[in-house]
């Protein structure tokens, strides 16, 4: 990196670099060249990926100890805010419209090729609080379980939360799915006492707040 400089770097030389050691039968740099052809495989992006799979998926990954999912993580992070796609400090974000939502989260997400479903939590000043991966994959109602969803809300003693997910397709026009599902999440919220504030569908240059589409739902 020091003689050519980071930017000739291939994504491998990279992860490598934050990887820092391999094992007794790896490499840094084969560990590094598996996960992305993991990625690639399961998740049809080499790096994408990285910001979307929790600490417990990384760590689950042979040869990714603790040490090393933190450094992909911080560096992935340190990555973001560098690139201006969050703001020096999560809970300083408020969330006042599906706009603020998409701006947000199109640096994330908008490029996937697959649907990743995201849930950002929110305090009684609609400040974010955390925002975390629920599913990757089409949305439907046995991957978007109420208990999985709203599981870290209560941890975090969120009062609201807004629901994002992506359409490769780049329509964020709603699927019957999408409806299904948001209708089930909005009642669940009600029970628990944590409003869904929104559900926001995003594609590349655009996106849908339900909220906005269909403000009756979220009452």
């Amino acid at each position: 990196m020091f003689r050519i400089g980071a930017e000739a770097l291939s994504d491998a030389e990279l992860l490598a670099i934050l990887l820092g050691t391999g094992n007794s039968r790896e490499t840094a740099m084969d560990i590094a060249r598996r996960m992305l052809s993991l990625s690639e495989e399961r998740y049809g992006t080499s790096l994408g990926f990285l910001s979307g799979l929790s600490l417990d998926e990384l760590k689950g990954m042979t040869g990714i100890g603790p040490a090393k999912v933190a450094r992909i993580k911080a560096g992935v992070e340190l990555g973001r805010r560098v690139y201006g796609t969050v703001q020096p400090g999560e809970r300083a974000f408020v969330v006042r419209c599906g706009r603020d939502v998409y701006e947000y989260v199109k640096a994330d997400i908008t490029g996937l090729d697959r649907e990743c479903f995201t849930v950002i939590l929110l305090n009684a000043r609609n400040r974010v609080v955390s925002k975390e991966v629920e599913s990757i994959g089409s949305l439907d109602a046995s991957l978007v379980h109420p208990r999985e969803v709203f599981k870290n809300a209560i941890r975090r003693n969120a009062a609201s939360m807004v629901l994002v997910h992506n359409h490769p397709s780049g329509d964020p026009s709603p699927s019957d799915e999408d409806i299904e599902v948001t209708r089930r999440l909005v009642e669940a919220g009600k029970v628990l006492g944590i409003a869904v504030f929104d559900h926001v569908i995003v594609s590349r240059s655009s996106f849908i707040s339900l909220r906005e589409t269909c403000p009756g739902w979220f009452l």
